[in-house]
């Protein structure tokens, strides 16, 4: 007992010189990480509020004449109408199509500045041109398809810079002075998002698993001391000084760091356990109903104000427009009547298709849920709702959760994903119904636990710190 005692001693001791600091970081950026989100970048939201107006009086083609132009042939597996350097545009997969002529988008120097001007909404002079990049830089990551990117500096006092893609033809990326410091403190850090290292998944990957899997061990080994180091008889915690203020901590915040560290380490799915098995394939198929016919959409479009972007969709065998404002509501356009769709599709409808690539597996339950479940939710309440949840019989016993107004699969979650929910998400974001939409409560309580290990990081520091400089000074490390 005294030999694994003192093994439990020394590898926690020689773990804590090694990690105290990554503990500390970790801590700092995860209540940072709670205001900034991620990385900085364009959002949905904020892409739809830069895109000026429809004009679809200046339209002169056709979907289906504009897919003649880019010679592909095959049929298209998205369409959307939007407005590209004030013309509006039709994409295919990607190929940009104006509208009006039928040209295809060729970006130029100067039409990347234009459309950078254009989305930061000021004059040329204020928009400075700062190379191309045919690789990513630290705020492209993950942004490899709309290579090669314009970027540019824009005179505005906040740092603004702003990515092109030659691809699309639209702003792919933007940062400002504010959210790149943000990103340094806060997401950079907190998930090892330095450029040289998450350009190689593989190499990433594996030192997040790592560092997350021995801070795990560094952890339990550190609560396991705390129970077993702990003494009946006064003085009750052998020890003093800052070993003292260490073994408190610990006891207080220790499984919580446990529970943090652990989860992290689960983040990255080890092994793939959660996400394999389960339904799920042949079944969006299914509720589209075939192939994106182009022919079925005529000119001209519904006449709704404030139409920002068009998307050509099938439901359930129909063509279909899905009008996008600067509002989130979802407008549907019958292409075939031009009438607004304002029923949601039918429970009935919806259960039959995603069972047709499976009609062998029964289905238990489909429920219409007005409000968020469990595995079902949104930090900023904005995931779509209505939706139906639907469960099968099969072996992973699969949840399916469908969005009735646009008959889109919005998530799933088969066994070991809803497990994983809880081993993973709810311990590393304390996301309890109770406690996830009570804000200020919840950031209360998240970051008070996060102040707690800090402090116990940082004492861990102080120890590991004058232990080290003990052993330099005696000419080695015992």
């Amino acid at each position: 007992m005294r030999l694994l005692r003192k093994a439990l001693i020394l590898i926690h001791r020689y773990l804590g010189i090694l990690l105290s600091l990554l503990f500390l970081v970790w801590f700092v950026s995860g209540i940072a990480m709670i205001y900034a989100r991620g990385m900085p970048d364009v959002t949905p939201q904020t892409r739809i509020e830069r895109l000026p107006d429809l004009d679809l009086s200046s339209i002169r083609l056709t979907p289906a004449q504009a897919l003649r132009k880019t010679e592909v042939g095959a049929a298209p597996s998205s369409v959307e109408l939007l407005t590209v350097l004030n013309r509006p545009a039709y994409r295919f997969d990607g190929i940009t199509v104006f509208a009006d002529t039928g040209e295809l988008l060729e970006m130029t120097p100067d039409r990347a500045v234009e459309a950078a001007r254009l989305f930061v909404g000021l004059p040329e002079s204020r928009v400075r041109a700062a190379g191309v990049l045919t690789a990513v830089d630290q705020w492209t990551i993950g942004k490899r398809v709309f290579l090669p990117l314009h970027k540019f500096t824009v005179d505005d006092g906040s740092g603004t810079e702003v990515y092109v893609s030659e691809a699309s033809g639209e702003v792919a990326g933007m940062t400002t002075r504010g959210s790149r410091i943000l990103a340094w403190v806060a997401a950079i850090p907190h998930w090892l998002y330095f450029r040289g290292l998450r350009t190689q998944p593989l190499l990433w990957r594996n030192t997040v698993l790592w560092l997350s899997g021995i801070a795990t061990i560094a952890t339990l080994i550190g609560l396991i001391l705390a129970v077993i180091q702990y003494r009946r008889k006064s003085p009750h915690i052998p020890y003093a000084g800052w070993l003292r203020w260490h073994y408190i901590t610990g006891i207080i915040f220790g499984f919580f760091t446990l529970t943090w560290v652990f989860s992290g380490f689960l983040s990255m799915e080890p092994w793939s356990w959660a996400s394999t098995g389960g339904l799920g394939a042949g079944m969006q198929e299914s509720l589209t109903g075939g192939e994106l016919d182009v022919a079925k959409f005529p000119v001209p479009f519904p006449q709704v104000e404030g139409v920002r972007e068009v998307q050509f969709l099938t439901i359930q065998g129909e063509p279909y427009y899905h009008l996008q404002t600067v509002a989130r509501e979802p407008i549907l356009f019958s292409a075939l009547s031009l009438q607004r769709r304002e029923e949601p599709f039918s429970t009935e409808s919806l259960v039959e298709r995603v069972r047709a690539p499976n009609p062998d597996v029964p289905v238990l339950d489909a429920t219409l849920l007005e409000d968020y479940d469990s595995y079902y939710y949104a930090f900023n309440r904005q995931a779509p709702l209505p939706v139906l949840r639907i469960k099968f019989g099969d072996p992973d016993s699969t949840w399916l959760y469908v969005d009735p107004r646009m008959s889109q699969i919005v998530a799933r979650a088969q066994k070991r994903e809803r497990i994983q929910r809880w081993i993973y998400h709810a311990f590393h974001s304390l996301d309890f119904s109770f406690l996830y939409y009570s804000r200020p409560l919840w950031d209360i309580v998240v970051v008070g636990l996060s102040l707690g290990g800090i402090f116990l990081s940082c004492i861990g520091i102080v120890i590991a710190w004058k232990r080290v400089a003990r052993a330099v000074m005696r000419g080695g490390v015992s």
